[in-house]
């Protein structure tokens, strides 16, 4: 998707509050998805927005603000590949 901006954004909450999050994130401008996960954090939200002042007001404006969040940690996707284009990078031609 050419002219948009995507990020990770990794979320630790508190664990009373993580299920209603995950649907308060999910309302947030900006947010694409949302993931409840296992490992270093306890939510993920798909960020995607036109621009990279956008992505600051998204992440620290809206997502850090929510009731519960106690960190977040942003990751800003440099390139994006799919299935078909990882299949194809791979392909070195031979059966």
């Amino acid at each position: 998707m050419a002219g948009v901006v995507h990020a990770f954004v990794l979320i630790d909450a508190e664990p009373a509050r993580i299920a209603a999050l995950a649907g308060e994130l999910a309302d947030v401008d900006g947010v694409a998805e949302v993931y409840s996960v296992a490992g270093e954090a306890d939510l993920v939200a798909i960020v995607r927005v036109r621009h990279h002042d956008e992505l600051a007001d998204v992440v620290t404006g809206r997502i850090s603000s929510l009731p519960g969040i106690t960190n977040t940690r942003t990751l800003i996707a440099f390139r994006a590949y799919s299935r078909h284009d990882l299949e194809a990078m791979w392909d070195l031609g031979g059966s």
